[in-house]
């Protein structure tokens, strides 16, 4: 590898200076500088290259034409430092860079889309990518390093390694086929339609069923808060979902009773050992603040 002569930013802005500036006094004055400082860094700079840049004509110092690659070199050097000067500011604060979330359905149809639209409209540099799973999927692609930050359902017993935030506490409600009456008790519900065993939600469901003595007989399973609100409508079961997903659009089921069977929270998770990533804090502060 050949010898790389020391040469200093400030050397080359000064070349760019004097090219740039009417005398060396103004360019002196543009870069905050005295005359003989100026003088003795182009000097220093020549000495380093081994090339005189500039050729006496009277008083006047006049850059060499010779020399003109040299500047042109010096004026690349300074645009593309401040390129990356503004590109590490950026991703300092959060506006560059590649973040990637994870959601749950409900938080990606109901709860977030608005800020998450708005956060990627905000922050052209930055490069988002969306992954839309359940809880246990999300969660241990986080601790492996697959996503950023997601949004999950909290669980009682928190996974090691990872930071919970809270966003926001959601109601889930007990929804019963057309055919079936308001005022069933709680231990004539059923059977049920639920997400699978593997859902943090179901868990909850079970705990707080086994509480109000309803039993709670599995007839059909599926991830897909849609797909169990069709079994609903087609008599297969009964079912329990989030409030917002139950009751939204032109069709919504009915409750068995007026009151939420519970409320679950939701919580934005990230590794505990994670590198500074600016992006993915600020979003994840959009989050918790959109849902405040």
């Amino acid at each position: 590898m050949p010898d790389i002569p020391h040469i200093s930013l400030q050397q080359l802005a000064y070349l760019v200076a004097i090219q740039e500036q009417p005398s060396w006094a103004a360019a002196a004055a543009d870069l905050h500088v005295t005359p003989s400082a100026l003088s003795q860094g182009v000097a220093e700079l020549e000495r380093r290259l081994g090339l005189e840049l500039f050729v006496r004509e009277g008083r006047r110092r006049l850059p060499r034409p010779e020399a003109e690659p040299v500047f042109a070199y010096a004026r690349s050097v300074l645009v593309q430092t401040d390129d990356l000067i503004r590109w590490t500011d950026s991703r300092r604060a959060g506006r560059a860079g590649r973040v990637r979330l994870g959601l749950i359905d409900v938080a990606a149809i109901h709860h977030f889309p608005t800020t998450v639209q708005a956060f990627a409209g905000s922050r052209p540099d930055v490069q988002l990518d969306l992954v839309v799973a359940p809880s246990s999927e999300l969660v241990g692609r986080v601790a492996n390093g697959e996503l950023d930050v997601a949004v999950v359902v909290e669980t009682p017993d928190p996974t090691p390694g990872l930071s919970a935030t809270r966003l926001l506490s959601e109601p889930l409600a007990v929804y019963r086929p057309p055919e079936a009456s308001a005022k069933t008790p709680p231990d004539r519900w059923g059977p049920f339609v639920c997400f699978p065993p593997s859902s943090h939600t179901r868990s909850l469901i079970a705990a707080r069923l086994a509480d109000l003595g309803a039993p709670f007989e599995v007839v059909a399973e599926s991830h897909q808060p849609e797909v169990l609100q069709q079994m609903v409508r087609l008599g297969m079961g009964w079912t329990v979902l989030p409030v917002s997903q139950a009751e939204s659009g032109p069709d919504p089921l009915h409750r068995a009773r007026r009151a939420p069977l519970l409320d679950r929270w939701l919580i934005g998770v990230q590794r505990d050992d994670r590198l500074d990533h600016p992006a993915a804090d600020v979003l994840l502060e959009l989050l918790r603040a959109s849902s405040s």
